[in-house]
């Protein structure tokens, strides 16, 4: 087991959701967490509950969508805390469209947060981590990365994008010493992207908690595991894996699960559930 404690981490979307989770796990086992979002103050409430749990928590504002900019975040983390030992790319957004329905902005949105980020950041820190011979990245993807989901195929995309360029990397990284994982969780029914929907997940689906995340991703990393796949428990888990394998053959059979499982039905109210609350009377709270 590689430790972490006294390890300088850099975390993406730090501020809630499950990164909020995962900053709180890091702090139970004393690494200084660098944590970026565009939220200030939720950066310093996360930042704060890192130091009452026996970490370091620094937050940084700023917005990783300006990918050319990333440079500069870096160079200013480095001349606060030294070079990053972790990175844990986390920030990630999801738009619902039926796919025609799409804008350009809103393709480039999220392949730019979700995917572009987390390679320009780790090509950033990865050669001062070969040059000590140690280190760790861990990508935050999703199950959507195995099998594509109806109406947020652009978020599939960029999940799928990060787990095959993940994998890419890893063999380039054998034998250096640093080590990359891919986290691809299922529905996280407590926090972040299907919580602030609105919409429950399908029951057929499997649920986790933004917890079973944040210490998957701890143990990610001192284990050096190369992909983990959360889904509710063991069971739930390895049925996804078996189904994940059987639709390599029968893609179809994968496109009709997704519609008995209520995938399909989801993501169409997520979209309508959106509509509505773009419709809203700007008098209500639900508009901020």
């Amino acid at each position: 087991m590689t430790s972490i404690a006294g390890k300088t981490v850099l975390l993406t979307g730090a501020s809630r959701g499950i990164g909020a989770f995962i900053a709180r796990e890091l702090a139970k086992n004393q690494a200084t967490v660098i944590g970026v979002s565009r939220s200030q103050e939720r950066l310093d409430q996360v930042c704060a509950e890192v130091n009452a749990m026996g970490g370091k928590g620094i937050g940084i504002p700023f917005d990783i969508s300006n990918v050319e900019k990333l440079p500069v975040l870096l160079q200013q983390i480095e001349q606060l805390t030294g070079s990053v030992d972790i990175l844990i790319n986390n920030a990630g957004i999801e738009i619902y469209r039926a796919f025609q329905d799409y804008s350009l902005a809103d393709i480039q949105s999220v392949l730019s947060i979700n995917l572009v980020a987390a390679m320009e950041l780790t090509r950033l820190v990865l050669p001062n981590m070969l040059h000590q011979g140690s280190g760790h990245i861990v990508n935050i993807a999703s199950l959507a990365a195995k099998k594509g989901h109806p109406y947020d195929s652009i978020y599939s995309a960029s999940k799928a994008g990060l787990l095959m360029w993940t994998d890419a990397v890893r063999q380039e990284l054998t034998g250096t010493g640093v080590g990359i994982s891919t986290i691809c969780p299922g529905y996280i029914s407590d926090h972040g992207l299907l919580a602030d929907t609105g919409v429950a997940a399908p029951s057929l689906a499997g649920t986790s908690k933004s917890e079973d995340v944040a210490k998957a991703v701890v143990r990610a990393i001192g284990k050096n595991q190369a992909e983990v796949i959360i889904n509710q428990n063991f069971v739930t888990e390895t049925l996804t894996k078996l189904l994940f394998a059987v639709e390599q053959f029968f893609p179809r059979f994968g496109d009709s699960v997704n519609r008995w499982i209520g995938v399909t039905k989801l993501n169409q109210l997520r979209i309508e559930n959106h509509k509505r609350v773009e419709n809203f009377p700007k008098k209500s709270s639900l508009v901020r």
